[in-house]
């Protein structure tokens, strides 16, 4: 049985600012922001449209070494993605599967970060605090990404 949860993030920055640093160029922007929990990000296939896959490496703080997305969906002008997981983090040893659908909401000069991440835990396996955890990581991916933007607003303009 498949479980889902979500989130709401209110930014201080543009929209298309935020979907592009925060998503399109994590790869380059993430080990930046927040260098001790990720420490690279690699593109392992793809030129970062559909189909393309990246791996994501962390720090020893985090519970795994890596994570490879496939990016599923993007739509540019919707300001709108999905990824599913396909190797590394919990995938095997808690879930069986986790997509993450993400989109970007203009709110005037700012934006509404929403994701809608969906899972399917292995029987027996009690992943609450995991989901927790994701879901902070998520909010506090994106604020970063936010001071990072408000810091430099011709950045990703």
């Amino acid at each position: 049985m498949s479980s889902s949860w979500t989130a709401e993030v209110e930014t201080k920055a543009p929209a298309a600012a935020i979907f592009k640093a925060a998503f399109l160029d994590w790869h380059n922007l993430g080990p930046k922001l927040i260098p001790q929990i990720i420490t690279g990000v690699t593109l392992i296939s793809g030129d970062g449209s559909s189909g393309s896959i990246r791996q994501i490496n962390f720090s020893p703080v985090m519970p795994f070494s890596f994570i490879k997305e496939r990016l599923d969906f993007i739509d540019h002008e919707k300001l709108e993605l999905k990824t599913s997981v396909v190797e590394g983090g919990d995938l095997g040893n808690k879930i069986e599967s986790a997509t993450s659908h993400i989109k970007v909401e203009p709110k005037g000069n700012s934006s509404i970060v929403k994701v809608l991440a969906t899972y399917k835990a292995i029987a027996g396996v009690d992943v609450a605090e995991d989901i927790k955890k994701a879901k902070e990581g998520f909010i506090n991916s994106v604020k970063a990404v936010e001071e990072h933007l408000v810091a430099n607003p011709g950045a990703y303009a």
